[in-house]
């Protein structure tokens, strides 16, 4: 059976620089009936664990630091059977806020490659959001819900899954410590603008968009700041 996307959507804090606040996080499992990568499985281990069944999980793949994204992360671990948890090592400042005793697995580097059900995900290095943000892009087909389709884009389209680095109607928040909204632009429009326009986007939190869709809005964000 072919490669498909899953959302789980899981729900609890985000806390940075003494504030806290309720988020909704997108979880990504991206596979076929026997085997899986999860990507960014927040909050709660057991929804996760539920949605993966019997599957083997290769690799949790983290987008970024920040604690909404990563305080469920051994449990999960866990919960799955042990897979390798992957972060890029420039986030390891906000890794360790929540576990100062423990690190991730592996680093992702720019250019790591992760093989499941026949596809490819390649990790493309964007930080801005924070200093390790990390989007992974796939440039062969999968199969995609309906539901988590944004208007007017193909299910056989590459899909670039781009945690808190852009979302639809612009980039990450930068206005906390280790962000820069120079830099994520920078990112956009240097790495992820270079995809093909078709290119999906699967974001942490919310609704998808396209490449296409959001780079008429560069000149804006930059008129705008940060």
């Amino acid at each position: 059976m072919s490669a498909r996307i899953e959302r789980i959507v899981t729900s609890g804090t985000f806390s940075l620089d003494g504030g806290t606040f309720d988020v909704d996080n997108n979880v990504w499992i991206i596979g076929d009936d026997s085997e899986v990568i999860v990507i960014d499985p927040a909050h709660d281990a057991q929804a996760v664990a539920a949605a993966v069944g019997e599957r083997k999980v290769k690799a949790i793949l983290l987008t970024h630091g920040h604690d909404d994204h990563i305080r469920a992360v051994f449990e999960t671990q866990e919960a799955l059977g042990g897979p390798a948890i992957h972060l890029n090592s420039d986030d390891r400042v906000l890794w360790d806020m929540v576990f100062p005793d423990q690190g991730p697995d592996k680093a992702i580097e720019p250019g790591s490659e992760y093989f499941v059900a026949g596809v490819h995900l390649n990790a493309l290095h964007t930080p801005g959001h924070s200093p390790g943000s990390t989007c992974f892009y796939v440039s062969e087909s999968l199969r995609i819900p309906e539901d988590v389709l944004p208007e007017g884009a193909s299910d056989s389209s590459p899909v670039l899954f781009s945690g808190d680095t852009l979302f639809q109607g612009g980039p990450g928040a930068t206005g906390r410590s280790y962000s820069s909204f120079e830099t994520i632009v920078a990112s956009i429009a240097e790495t992820l603008f270079e995809l093909p326009g078709s290119t999906v986007v699967f974001t942490g939190h919310g609704d998808a968009t396209t490449i296409g869709g959001e780079m008429p809005h560069l000149q804006e964000w930059l008129d705008r700041g940060e």
